[in-house]
């Protein structure tokens, strides 16, 4: 019985419960888990959080940042994609990477029906989730954590032509020393972006969102700092772009806020 179901049972109101799920992805299958939020909220918001190139959906940093969202009201769904799940090393192609992320959204609107579904996720998985959302996939918003925005010592070769094209609101974590990411070519591809989407520069930050004991900081208070504002981010879009009055964007849309 899905979570849907669950809920339709006697009219009751049911809170989400946890679990793991093996995911039908064409011919073949992947794993992903589900973990509520650990603080009581009535958002019922879920996102549906994707790996990046060289990880999986177990690496301590994703799993770290998961569960602050989690703190922080958000459920979160994890998942492999399949070379990873295979145990390969060479990602696979995009557009096999769209069609796993399309059907574990699936999977978590039949198990869980949220109000708010928001895709993306690290890296490679988050640029997945934002090129879906510039075909018009079906989402609440995107968070993008480390987007790539090019690879490393090629500025040159930017992953930019999609964003344009993005109509959900967007919120978006890059450190300030992510070599694929130059904070200033980002900002020059913002002004071409039309929606809603939230820069969130994190001070000293690697790829990784690792800081140096020089900036006076520790990894884990990077991580919150994400959390919060990442929270803030769904409390302010009324729940992923629901709103009224629609997708304006202002210029507070553009920096850390």
């Amino acid at each position: 019985m899905t979570e849907r179901e669950r809920q339709q049972v006697g009219g009751e109101k049911r809170v989400p419960v946890g679990g793991e799920w093996r995911v039908p992805v064409g011919s073949e299958e992947t794993s992903a888990v589900f973990e509520p939020a650990t603080v009581e909220t009535e958002q019922g918001v879920v996102f549906v959080c994707a790996h990046g190139a060289g990880g999986n959906m177990n690496d301590r940093g994703l799993v770290q940042t998961a569960n602050a969202l989690r703190e922080r009201g958000l459920g979160v769904v994890r998942f492999n994609f399949l070379y990873k799940e295979k145990k390969s090393g060479r990602p696979d192609p995009m557009p096999r990477l769209k069609e796993c992320f399309s059907a574990v959204v699936a999977r978590a609107r039949e198990e869980l029906a949220p109000k708010t579904l928001i895709i993306g996720g690290r890296s490679m998985g988050g640029r997945a989730g934002s090129m879906l959302a510039a075909e018009g996939f079906e989402c609440d918003g995107l968070l993008l954590l480390a987007y790539p925005l090019h690879p490393p010592g090629k500025p040159d070769q930017l992953r930019d032509a999609h964003l344009p094209a993005i109509k959900v609101p967007v919120i978006c974590f890059n450190g300030t020393r992510d070599p694929f990411c130059t904070p200033s070519l980002m900002e020059e591809v913002l002004k071409r972006v039309k929606t809603d989407w939230e820069m969130h520069w994190v001070e000293g930050a690697d790829h990784s969102f690792h800081v140096p004991k020089s900036s006076g900081r520790t990894d884990a208070q990077v991580i919150a700092e994400i959390g919060d504002a990442a929270q803030a981010w769904v409390t302010r879009e009324g729940g992923g772009g629901k709103r009224e009055g629609g997708s304006g964007k202002g210029e507070e849309g553009r920096g850390n806020r």
